[in-house]
């Protein structure tokens, strides 16, 4: 029998089975074996791909900051242009909160993090932000992007009132695993909000 012209294991299947069983069970879920069981192929077969699930980790991770939007930055100034990365940086993040550790770390030698990272910088530097503050400004950002997709402060709240008898300024907790979504949403639309306008006062500021 004739060989398939393309091999049946790539790259893409590979990270694409891992960003699923992540999302679904968690990173500790995510094992050469067990990939090669969810992909239907012996377990040195992915080996001619990643070395280590380190690797297999890392690609994972930079196909779901390759999804965030850059444009911005080449569309909008810098104040609208962070508002907009942020929005859709979350929005990644967001869909696999399982993966977001893996991210935080930082785009080591990722290239779409690396790409993500250059665009935030370079646009602050051409909008006149000295290096020293763009740095700042990007590291400061990616705290409240990735931290807010970590998890809901909302509903890390438990629904049972007499969980809060002791305390007296927490009556109304219990309505917050109701209202989960909303609570975080405007959270995070607050920290936005309120980072730029600082940044925005800081500017005026600085040129006063």
């Amino acid at each position: 029998m004739a060989r398939p012209r393309q091999s049946l294991l790539t790259r893409q299947r590979i990270v694409d089975a891992a960003v699923a069983l992540a999302d679904a069970e968690g990173l500790e879920a995510v094992s050469v074996r067990r990939l090669a069981t969810e992909l239907g192929v012996r377990g040195p077969s992915l080996y001619h791909h990643f070395a280590t699930k380190a690797e297999i980790l890392e690609a994972v991770a930079d196909s779901i900051v390759a999804q965030v939007d850059l444009s911005p930055f080449a569309t909008h100034d810098w104040p609208e242009a962070l508002r907009r990365w942020a929005y859709s940086y979350r929005d990644v993040l967001s869909v696999h909160p399982n993966i977001v550790p893996v991210i935080a770390h930082g785009p080591a030698r990722r290239p779409a993090a690396l790409a993500m990272a250059d665009a935030v910088f370079g646009a602050l530097i051409d909008a006149g932000w000295s290096e020293a503050h763009a740095v700042q400004i990007g590291a400061l950002m990616r705290y409240l992007v990735t931290g807010s997709a970590l998890g809901s402060f909302a509903r890390g709240f438990e629904g049972d009132p007499q969980t809060y008898q002791r305390y007296p300024h927490l009556h109304r907790a219990p309505l917050l695993v109701e209202y989960g979504q909303c609570v975080d949403e405007n959270a995070f639309t607050l920290g936005v909000e309120t980072l730029i306008a600082g940044l925005e006062a800081m500017r005026v500021d600085h040129r006063g």
